[in-house]
């Protein structure tokens, strides 16, 4: 199977080309941070810059692993999901869900892998950048060399090899039990996790009000609870979803005429897989939100008070627009993955709706419509979460209940968001709806 998987990446080079790419930042985004511990770790380092180092490496490192799996996770459900024809076909022909579990999760570790070697070198530009930045605003001394030693490396490609294997490993079961016919109530412990994932997030948002508000680390439980809330509310996202289109179907019916009928009515058949697509647009709007405006409010707080910021408040502030602006990078990269697979998969679709009677400025305003509608309930939920972490930290740090940095913030955020989403989704669907349909129809049967 193994010899299979190589000949299935060889002749389908398309699909595995999100999947290369996700698995390339992140292992690059994961060995420049992890690197920071090889440099900490050197003969010579002060203690001070290599708590800074240290501080660094561990809470991006984090943030890092937990993006990877969650890119490398969504590209690869698309993926895999496209090619239940072929699953099934080799079914039939005799071959048994475990030789397709190696043969996809074969594919998967080859794919990964290259993508970690790839990151090598990028790596390493990266964490001199990152070093030198450091360097420029004090928190690390000038005499600190730049390091890229086994942690950097080993913790690179294992992060990476064990999120593309295990995302493959999950996606194929689901893809096998699909194609045997085979069906099961909707995870148990997705539900439990996401319930988890809510119950802590409230719990450390509620944290914050027994703290002190000049603790530098106030600001920890309410970000970590915000992106808790966040990941419990992308865990439910198909669900979510279900239950706005119930409330607004009819309205949209209205708004959007023939475009919002169809959107509706697909959009209820295929919740569970444009979860794919809430995801990462929740996880963005829910972090983005929280940091960037607790950021805000700590750094208007200590220009109020007429104190320098110390070492440590330089640390946070940027560890803060690091996160952030990976974020942003993953969250793009997943949702633009995500919707660019799951829309261009869509030919037949699109070619029997218009075999059907609908025109082409029809299907694209179902699309242009299905983009607004999952803008929309990202961009609340996210917001939810986020505001759910801003209040409290607000509250202690300043006593009043709401930031004062206004909704220039929050825009941007939607901005980015609603872009991302309409701009891929509707590009894609105008190039699909270039071949004709009965052509789409019978390329795709």
């Amino acid at each position: 199977m193994f010899s299979l998987a190589m000949r299935s990446v060889r002749q389908r080079p398309g699909p595995f080309v999100a999947t290369l790419l996700s698995a390339f930042l992140g292992a690059a985004i994961i060995m420049t941070f992890n690197s920071m511990h090889d440099t900490a770790g050197a003969k010579g380092v002060d203690d001070v810059s290599s708590e800074s180092l240290t501080v660094a490496a561990s809470v991006v490192g984090g943030y890092g692993t937990l993006l990877v799996f969650f890119a490398v996770s969504s590209t690869l459900t698309v993926n895999v999901r496209q090619r239940s024809g072929e699953i099934s076909l080799l079914r039939s022909t005799g071959a048994t869900p475990a030789q397709i579990k190696r043969m996809i999760v074969g594919e998967s570790a080859v794919v990964g892998l290259v993508g970690a070697v790839l990151a090598i070198g990028p790596a390493m530009l990266g964490g001199e950048a990152l070093l030198g930045m450091f360097r420029d605003s004090g928190q690390v001394a000038d005499s600190v060399e730049y390091a890229f030693g086994p942690i950097a490396l080993m913790s690179g490609i294992t992060i990476t090899l064990l999120a593309s294997v295990g995302a493959a490993f999950l996606a194929v079961r689901r893809a096998t039990k699909a194609a045997a016919g085979v069906r099961k109530p909707r995870g148990r412990a997705r539900r439990i996790a996401g319930y988890g994932a809510l119950v802590a997030g409230a719990a450390s948002v509620v944290t914050t009000f027994a703290m002190d508000g000049t603790d530098p680390m106030t600001m920890a439980p309410a970000a970590y609870g915000a992106i808790l809330l966040a990941v419990g509310f992308a865990v439910f996202s198909p669900v979510l979803l279900g239950g706005l289109l119930g409330r607004f179907g009819r309205p949209l019916v209205a708004l959007f005429g023939a475009s919002g009928y169809l959107t509706v009515h697909n959009m209820r058949r295929r919740a569970s897989e444009l979860s794919g697509v809430l995801m990462p647009l929740i996880l963005f709007t829910g972090m983005a939100t929280a940091t960037l405006y607790m950021q805000a409010v700590e750094s208007d707080a200590i220009k109020a008070s007429g104190l320098t910021k110390s070492v440590e408040d330089k640390n946070l502030e940027t560890l803060n627009l690091v996160v952030v602006g990976i974020i942003v990078v993953f969250s793009c990269i997943m949702l633009i993955n995500s919707l660019y697979a799951a829309t261009s998969y869509r030919g037949r679709e699109f070619g029997q709706q218009r075999l059907a009677g609908a025109t082409p400025g029809q299907v694209l305003g179902m699309v242009g419509c299905e983009g607004l509608v999952l803008t929309v309930t990202g961009v609340f939920f996210g917001t939810v979460a986020g505001i759910a972490g801003i209040v409290p930290f607000t509250v202690v740090r300043t006593d009043s209940v709401l930031p004062d940095q206004g909704l220039g913030i929050w825009l941007g955020i939607v901005a980015v968001a609603a872009a991302a989403t309409l701009v891929t989704s509707l590009g894609t669907a105008r190039r699909t709806l270039r071949t004709p349909a009965v052509g789409a129809v019978a390329v795709a049967a």
